[in-house]
Order: C-alpha cells, then structure tokens, then sequence
C-alpha cells in the first residue's frame, strides 16, 4: 500500500498524477512513482522519499504522456529502495500499481521463473506485473489479462493496469482494497482516495469486492467478480478542495485539533435537530435492528478501539448492557461466542481498515445481523457491509494520528448509548433532555480546552528531551490516557504506556523516577480521591506530574506537580473534552522535537494491509 491515481484524457496527465500522489501523502509512504506510456513503451520515473523528489526528476526528465498511473507505497515486501518503488513493469510492455499484499506470491514466482520471467524488486506486486503479460502473450486483451490474473491472486489488492499492447485503456481491479474511478469530461481517472482526484471531478464509482473496471477516455465499464458487466452508482463527493489545504496552520494535525468544535457539532447535529434520541437517528430499519438488543460487541483499532473502549463504561452503566470491546485483528482469528441478539459495532474513520472488515465478516459469519458502523468516509466499504450507519461527521481528516476523529466516534457512540438506554427503558425524559443539553454544550467546552494551548505548549518544552513517560487515568478516563500515549509516541516518538492509575503499585511504579514524566487525567469525578492517591504514589517516588485537572477539583501545584485546569467537570462527556489536551501535548512535544507531525515513520493513515 498506500496510494494509487490514474489518469486519461487529451490532456497531459503527469501534472494530473503529481497533484494527486500530493494529496495522498498524508496517507503515509516512504517511496513515490509514475509510469506512463509515450510512443517507445513504458516511461517510468520513482524516487525513494517525498513525491516532491520524485516531481523534479519527472520535470527534468521531461515526461509528459495522456495515460498514466502513479503511486504512493508503504513498504511490506522488501525494504525502501527504488527497486522496490511502484510502478513495477513487465518487459516494458505492462505497468501496475498495487495496494494490498498477495499471500501466495512465493508460488507465482516460481511459475512466473520457470515461464522465463526475471524479478528486479523483492516486492509481491511484481508477481502481478508479469502474471498479466504472461495472459497478454497468451493472446487475451488487457481486460481479460487482469480478470485472468486476478483470479489466480490470493489475497488483498486495489491495482490499476496500463500497457502498450492496449494503449487507449486502463484497467483497475479490487479485493479488499478501496479503489474508485472518477468520471470526467472526456476524461477519466482512478484512485484509492477522492482527494486524489477532487480537483478533476467530484464524480466517482466506488467499486465493490470483485470489480473490474475498464476505463478510456469516454468511458467506463465495469464488470462484477463473474465477469458479468454491471452498473454502479454514480456518487458526487462531497470533499472540497478547501478541505484538503492547509490554510493558516502548520500542520494538518494542528488545523484538526482546532476543527473540533465545528467537527463536534456537525456530528450532533441530527440529535439537536431531533431534540433527543431516537432509532432512526442510525438509518432506516434501525428500529428493527436496534429492538431486542442484549448487549453490545464493538471491533475496532487503534484510536478507534481506544474510544469503543470509553464507550464500554457509558454503555454498560447508562444502557444497562453488557459490552466487550476487541481489537479487530485479535477478533478475527479466535473461536468467538456469538450472540445473535448482541449488537456489533465496527468503528473506522476510514471505512477501509481491512482487519475491521474482515472483522465484521467474522462476525457476520458467527450469525451475527445486528450491524452498525461508526465511520467518517460516505459509502466506504465497512457501512456499506453494516445494516446502520452513523456517520462522524469530521470532514476530512489528512494527519496519521487521528484527531477529530476520535472526539466525533466518542459523541456517536455516546449517542448510540443514549438511543440504546431510551430503547430499554432506562433513559427518562429529564435524563434524554440533560444529554441533549450537555452534547449541545459540548463544543463550547471543547473549545474551552482548545484555549489551553499557550500552557500545554510550555509543557511539551519541558517532554521534548525525554524519552519516556507515563500516562494515568481511572474510569472512564483510562482510555484518555491510553490514547495520550497513543499521540505522543506516534509523532514525537517518544516511549509512552497508560495505565489505570490504580494498577500503578502493581509494577509500573518500579519506572518511576525524576526521569519519567507522569501525565494524569484527574477530572472531578467520583475517582478523584483515588487519583489523588495515586499521585501521591509517585510524588513518594520523586516522579514529576503533569495534571489535567477540572477548574473545580482543587489541584495543588508544587515543584513536582504542575497542573493545568481544563474547564469546569462537564459530567459524563468528560473525556471528550479532556481528549483535547493530550492531543495538544503530544503536538507540540513533537514540535519541538522537530519530528514529521503529519507523516510520522512508519505509518500510514489507512490501513488496508494485514
């Protein structure tokens, strides 16, 4: 994985690819390329690094061509090398561009030897390559060569296809794997994300599992896993180019950090227009799904699994329901317990994470009908395979470390508690209208904690040169803390862990020492004492604290012990208001430690490989 963008058209397309692969960066990839094809074959340009690197050497080369494909990767098979770098070719004659990983490329390749193919990368998406031109040499066009070839691949792949045996096409294929075509005025495009291509046409097909799609300047086929030609739903994008710049701000992450509050508003919309609760808020049929609801099973990972694990503490003492919370990938191969009258909620601000959707087709499989996702991409594969749907409406979201996202899958699935609680009986009209009230106050008191900023910044000075540090929370707030660690070690990369505070005497407490940092999430709830407690734990030890506490819980500060005050306990929404400093901490730790914010090493923003 990470990136793919096609194009053809009368016009020259290499500008088309660029701007493109540009705006896939925040997806994550350490290497960038293009081939397009030009009256002597295949012309290909890649470059380890950024696609600015790989931009100039295009420029100087001169390349310029009316069909292209490029690519943005994240290296799985074999390491960051040009070699390595998509678009991978056969015989200069074919080029391919591929997210996913094939399992059974080892078997291919020595087919594809013993058939006279030699391999220049380490990569499985080569396999690819000279799979389709050994069907191509067979005598079948390029279409039948991908729908042949794809049949004998195992596993996930989004790949789009060009050759000099079929110039006037491209072919694009998908298992497991976002890809999408966009429609234009006599001309085309593919690509796995719509920013890729939203400053050509808002018009796009998202193909499903199985789609082939043969796509020419004026126009596009597409054909089913059976090969059957089929029609797909034209989509108009609602994803603007202003979405996708920058503007005033540094970073892409600090602009979503500081959308909160427009992001937490959009997304409880629906329920200050409905004034309270109700089924249909998560789609039609929802009251069908919903009814009979015996306990909650939510799949997720990463910050996504963090807030379905705050959700477990509202479901079950507000819904009165059982709740299990499991990382997606764990999920999918165990013997799970199904029961059919529980509820399963994948969360995804992708729509695409594959270990949540094969997750959810585990589940599935169990016997499990009762669907919902909680997701901010429309028409994304996870709430296109969920009965309901409640969609977190962030926007766009361009930084790897998740922001908005998770303070908006928060209100949805406080949302989703409340609805549930009204369902069976356990959510009164005065308790309906102080949720109501307390989410229609909620921006506000998130931007209350945006206005910490000045002092959080002070603080990330002093846990620049550190290289580890603890976070601590109890209740409902240890999943807080669990993702503050998240933020700081996934872009300034500095060793962070959570813990319930209470476990701290149960061996985390042996790590304490004027060296490690503690950064505690003390709201003034009923646990408070108890936090207190803890912190004295490590005051004993010679720790220096760093509190987030509530303006009402009567924090004293001390050489050891700095406090900043988030605004007044805003009761059971706290710790979507306290998600907000944590977020900030570890923004300008990594500031001032002057790593990569919005590409931190490593990652990627969409996870669509296993």
């Amino acid at each position: 994985m990470c990136g793919i963008v096609g194009a053809i058209a009368d016009r020259d397309v290499v500008p088309v690819l660029i701007e493109g692969l540009k705006r896939l960066e925040y997806r994550g990839y350490d290497s960038a390329g293009i081939a397009v094809l030009d009256g002597d074959g295949v012309r290909r340009v890649r470059r380890t690094g950024r696609v600015s690197e790989m931009e100039a050497a295009a420029r100087a080369e001169g390349v310029h061509a009316r069909l292209g494909i490029g690519h943005t990767r994240w290296a799985t098979h074999g390491g960051v090398t040009e070699a390595n770098a998509h678009p991978h070719v056969s015989f200069n004659e074919l080029a391919v561009v591929h997210n996913g990983i094939i399992e059974n490329h080892d078997e291919m390749r020595g087919r594809l030897r013993d058939a006279g193919y030699a391999f220049e990368s380490e990569t499985d998406t080569e396999v690819i390559a000279h799979l389709i031109h050994h069907h191509q040499k067979a005598g079948e066009d390029l279409l039948a060569a991908v729908q042949a070839a794809t049949r004998e691949l195992t596993g996930a792949y989004a790949i789009a296809v060009v050759s000099t045996r079929d110039p006037g096409r491209m072919i694009a294929a998908r298992m497991g794997c976002p890809l999408l075509v966009g429609l234009g005025e006599g001309e085309n495009f593919i690509a796995s994300d719509v920013s890729a291509i939203v400053q050509a046409t808002r018009r796009v097909i998202f193909l499903e599992e199985g789609d082939t799609a043969e796509v020419t300047r004026e126009a596009v086929r597409v054909f089913d896993d059976a090969g059957a030609a089929i029609e797909r739903e034209v989509h108009v994008s609602d994803v603007s180019l202003a979405s996708l710049e920058l503007g005033p701000y540094r970073h892409f992450m600090q602009k979503e950090i500081h959308e909160q509050p427009r992001a937490v508003a959009d997304t409880i919309e629906a329920v200050i227009d409905n004034n309270g609760f109700s089924a249909e808020l998560f789609g039609d049929h929802a009251a069908d799904v919903l009814a009979g609801v015996e306990g909650v099973q939510i799949l997720a990972c990463g910050t996504s699994y963090y807030a379905g694990l705050t959700a477990r503490y509202w479901i079950e003492s507000i819904a009165g329901l059982p709740c299990s919370v499991e990382i997606a990938s764990e999920y999918r191969y165990r013997r799970a317990v199904a029961n059919p009258k529980h509820l399963v909620v994948t969360i995804s601000q992708s729509g695409e994470t594959l270990d949540t959707m094969e997750a959810l087709k585990y589940a599935k499989s169990l016997g499990h009908e009762k669907t919902l996702s909680i997701c901010n991409v429309p028409e994304s594969a996870i709430p296109r395979a969920s009965r309901l749907v409640y969609y977190t409406r962030a926007g766009a979201e361009i930084g790897v470390a998740s922001t908005k996202a998770f303070t908006t899958q928060l209100v949805a699935l406080f949302t989703l508690t409340a609805t549930l609680a009204k369902l069976g009986g356990r959510l009164d009209a005065a308790q309906e209208a102080g949720f109501v009230d307390a989410l229609r106050h909620l921006p506000g008191s998130v931007q209350h904690a945006l206005n910490l900023e000045p002092q959080i910044t002070a603080w990330a000075e002093r846990f620049a040169p550190r290289e580890h540090a603890l976070f601590l929370g109890r209740g409902v707030h240890y999943p807080i803390a669990l993702e503050g660690a998240l933020k700081l070690k996934e872009i300034s990369y500095i060793h962070a862990e959570a813990y319930p505070a209470g476990e701290l005497k149960h061996g985390p407490l042996a790590l304490v020492d004027a060296e490690m940092p503690v950064v505690v999430i003390a709201p003034n709830d009923s646990l408070l004492e108890k936090v207190k407690s803890n912190i004295q734990e490590v005051r004993a030890r010679g720790g220096e604290m760093f509190v987030f506490a509530d303006a009402d819980s009567h924090f004293g500060e001390s050489e050891q012990v700095h406090v900043i005050r988030t605004p007044r306990h805003v009761g059971v929404l706290s710790p979507i208001v306290h998600a907000i400093p944590v977020q900030l901490l570890a923004y300008h730790a990594a500031l001032a430690r002057g790593t990569d914010v919005d590409k931190p090493r490593n990652l990627a923003k969409s996870v669509t490989v296993e």
